[in-house]
Formats: C-alpha cells, sequence, structure tokens
C-alpha cells in the first residue's frame, strides 16, 4: 500500500490554497481527495476491459467548490439534507436555522462544513479530516468537533468513518455526497446502470423534498429495487413522488442487518459499487437539477440532469421534526459515529 500522495490545488478566493490527497491501491485504482469540504474529487476504478475510470462527477477549480450548488463530492453537515423552515424545537428551546433553500434549510446552511478548509492528517492509506463548528454558527447550538476519515484499500474499498462530538445538546447527520457515473464521470447518462436497495420503505416527500412523515412500503411502486432495476425505468413513472423530485430524491429505509443495503451495476463499463452502512437511511439522488457547464465540469466536462446518482447515507431527512424518524439528537460529550463503505469490483466478481 502506497503512501498519501500530496499536491496543491488551488487557493480559495479568500487566498488560502488547497489540497490533493491522493491514495494509490496496488491495483493502481486510487481516491483523491481534498481538503476543501473533505471532498472526494476523483475516484479511478478499472471497468471489465481493465481500464480505469474516474466514476465520481468534479469541478475542475476551487470555484466550483465553493460556490456551485452541487455539493460534489462533499462532506455535507452539520445537518445533511433538509429541515422544514429550518426550524426544530430541542430541550423545549425552538431554533430557527437559516433557510437556504427556499423556506427550507438545506445540508447545513450557507456555512456548512462543504465550505470551508479542513485539517488534513495522513497515514499510510488514509486521511483524516478534521475541523470545528461554533456554538450558533447557522444558529446551531453547541461547539461541535467534526472528523471524516477517508481510507482506500487494495480491494478497492473506500471506507468513510464519520466522528462528531459536542459541548452542547445539538442535531447532527453527516453524509458524504459523491455523485456516481460507473461508465465514467463524462458519460453523461444512467442508460445501461441498474440499482438494487435492499430496502421495504421509502419516505414519500412534498413539492418542496420535505418528508410527509409516512414511511410507505415500495411495493407496486417506482421505488421497489428490491431486485435490480434500471434506475431510468424510474424516471417514465406516472407518479407524484417522482413528479415532486423530477427524479429520484427520496430516502429509502435500510437495515444494518444485512450484508450490503445498496448496489449498483453497469452494462457497459461493468463495473459493480456495493454500498454499506450503519446509517438508517440511503437517500438516493439522481442529479435532477444538475446544469454544470463545460467550463466548470471536471476535464471540460459539462454535466446535465439525470447524469448520476448519489447514495447519501444518512439519518432520515427532517427527523427532528418527526417523532416516528431515528433521533438526530447528538447528546452533549457524546460521540456521534458511523461508517459508510462504498466497494468497487466487477459484475460476476466473487
Amino acid at each position: 500500500m502506497g503512501n498519501v500522495q500530496i499536491s496543491e490545488f488551488e487557493p480559495t478566493s479568500s487566498g488560502q490554497m488547497t489540497h490533493f490527497y491522493c491514495i494509490k491501491n496496488r491495483s493502481g485504482a486510487s481516491v483523491t481527495l481534498c481538503d476543501y469540504g473533505a471532498s472526494v474529487i476523483a475516484l479511478c476504478v478499472p471497468d471489465q476491459h481493465h481500464q480505469l475510470r474516474d466514476v465520481v462527477l468534479g469541478y475542475a477549480h476551487i470555484k466550483g467548490y465553493e460556490t456551485g450548488g452541487e455539493y460534489f463530492g462533499a462532506s455535507v453537515g452539520r445537518c445533511c439534507n433538509r429541515i422544514c423552515d429550518g426550524r426544530f424545537v430541542l430541550n423545549g428551546q425552538q431554533i430557527q436555522l437559516n433557510c437556504n433553500d427556499g423556506k427550507n434549510h438545506l445540508h447545513g446552511g450557507y456555512r456548512n462544513l462543504s465550505r470551508r478548509i479542513w485539517k488534513a492528517t495522513c497515514m499510510e492509506n488514509r486521511v483524516v479530516f478534521t475541523t470545528e463548528s461554533p456554538d450558533g454558527e447557522e444558529h446551531y447550538p453547541g461547539n461541535i468537533t467534526v472528523s471524516v476519515t477517508y481510507t482506500f484499500d487494495d480491494t478497492n474499498t473506500l471506507i468513510i468513518s464519520y466522528h462528531a462530538i459536542s459541548d452542547r445538546d445539538t442535531i447532527c447527520n453527516l453524509t458524504n455526497h459523491s455523485y456516481f457515473n460507473l461508465d465514467g464521470h463524462q458519460s453523461g447518462t444512467l442508460e445501461h446502470h441498474r440499482m438494487k436497495i435492499i430496502a421495504d420503505s421509502y419516505i414519500p416527500i412534498d413539492h418542496t423534498s420535505i418528508p410527509l412523515g409516512e414511511i410507505a412500503s415500495v411495493a407496486e411502486t417506482p421505488f421497489d429495487f428490491r431486485s435490480y432495476q434500471p434506475i431510468s425505468a424510474a424516471f417514465q413513472a406516472d407518479c407524484v413522488q417522482v413528479q415532486n423530485a423530477a427524479g429520484l430524491d427520496h430516502s429509502f429505509v435500510v437495515s444494518a442487518d444485512t450484508p450490503i443495503q445498496a448496489a449498483v451495476y453497469s452494462t457497459e463499463s461493468g463495473i459493480l459499487l456495493t454500498c454499506k452502512t450503519t446509517q438508517p437511511a440511503i437517500h438516493v439522488y439522481t442529479a435532477n437539477f444538475v446544469a454544470v457547464p463545460t467550463e466548470l465540469g471536471k476535464d471540460n466536462c459539462a454535466y446535465g440532469k439525470r447524469s448520476a446518482f448519489c447514495l447519501e447515507t444518512q439519518n432520515f431527512p427532517d427527523a427532528i421534526n418527526h417523532s416516528n424518524f431515528p433521533s438526530p439528537v447528538l447528546r452533549a460529550n457524546t460521540p456521534y459515529q458511523q461508517e459508510t463503505q462504498f466497494h468497487f469490483s466487477l459484475r460476476g466478481e466473487a
């Protein structure tokens, strides 16, 4: 296993230099990370012809990561996904967060964890990124310290471990927002992708992507991916839920007791991605509102609608406002710990 290779990226708008951290394994597969947003910048894995393909979307320049609304590859929080009206009650006190998605709070607000440079510590095949968010930032209670550890091993598994601790009761829900296309980030289509999610239920949403509070069965809906289905099949469905999100932008209820919680493969590249997580949900987003021109996309690539998919492992959206959802409350001085593994292989491999 090689060491982490560090190189300069570009300075931020405030003049701070950002850096790339590349972990390459024995087979030549690699992941490239950035200290801005503790982000996944590139992920190169072999296809069925033994050629490496970069399977995550990204920006060409730091400006994209600073200002883009896609959150390409970013570590997202303090509380990912949406909170209705940016409002919740904690310990009898009403908290009003900043609303950065219409009337709702999204992915931690304006000054979220993806909009800063994290401290990086490197070891053999891993990088630990650490940052702090002060009490009152975006109106969240508590001084919180967050670390995200990326490990990339010789089995082509990317392990993302999350840890956080706060000095006051608060809410916390962390995820990674990588956009995958298993035919290569420049492919532009999900036409060849087949997806399976080990989930009997999903979370219906309203037209602003806020949960209705219901945990609904996937049976006889476009959300039934309990066996492999073309991702694109859901786009054709005459379904209010699909129309509300202009595609898939929904959380699936999963169990940590199953060997994996999700799998996606491409019939064109042969690449198979499996996902295993300790989180109670996988939020599937099919890039329904992505529109990145060539001058901003990585390798001069334009990215459009439904050109990739996200498997955002997380707690349920707006969980703090629904008593029937798992609680996102992080008690003072109590560690938050979650882990997600993305394993890349070839369809049909053992």
